[in-house]
């Protein structure tokens, strides 16, 4: 892959934000970091990065950039021998879920994890970082990866990944019989009440966490 010191320089930006903040810069910001007069210049840049495999865009989005990573080496004949017996489960992490205020999910990654299913249970569909520290009473911290099953069912008593409106959250659910609660695990935090005219629904199922090493 031959870039240009100003390709690699813009690769390496969006390489930063996607993993400080889980969004890529849009061209405007690209245009701005590197002093370019307008978005026309980062075009070029971004067209010039998709043609060397660098980077995919996806059309119609605004932050529509995704890496293209090299494949992850891998002791092969462990994943094999997980396979073979059924144990292995290959995760996509699909964005970030709010341990705090609730915030937009950014649904749409390429990195994925490979692990076995005694880490979770029920086995999960996918993986969310975590983003603040309201469920820190539950043992989930700010940055630990935690597995979802994907459902729209939930009882009363269950952590859950709940969307309300177009914001996403991991907290415990609590249903009485005239209001819907989603309740931190921290002191600092207040409980969400979910309202009547809130688009409110489950996602999926806490199912288990991952703790990336810092």
């Amino acid at each position: 892959m031959n870039l240009t010191d100003t390709q690699q320089a813009i690769l390496d930006l969006i390489a930063e934000r996607i993993d400080a903040e889980g969004v890529p810069p849009s061209q405007t910001e690209i245009a701005r970091a590197f002093g370019f007069k307008g978005v026309r210049s980062a075009q070029y840049h971004l067209d010039a990065l998709e043609a060397a495999g660098a980077i995919e865009r996806v059309p119609g989005r605004a932050r529509g950039i995704r890496l293209v990573r090299p494949p992850v080496e891998a002791d092969v004949a462990a994943v094999a021998m997980m396979a073979a017996n059924d144990q292995v489960l290959r995760l996509p992490i699909l964005g970030r879920v709010a341990a705090g205020l609730p915030i937009g999910a950014d649904i749409g990654s390429d990195d994925y994890v490979v692990l076995d299913k005694v880490f979770f249970s029920p086995a999960p569909d996918y993986l969310l970082k975590v983003q603040g520290d309201s469920m820190i009473d539950e043992g989930i911290f700010n940055g630990d990866l935690i597995g979802v099953h994907r459902t729209r069912d939930a009882r009363s008593g269950q952590i859950v990944v709940a969307r309300i409106d177009d914001e996403i959250t991991v907290k415990l659910l609590k249903i009485a019989k005239d209001r819907i609660r989603l309740l931190p695990r921290n002191p600092d935090y207040a409980p969400i009440e979910v309202l009547p005219d809130q688009d409110f629904s489950i996602e999926g199922l806490y199912c288990g966490l991952l703790r990336p090493n810092r």
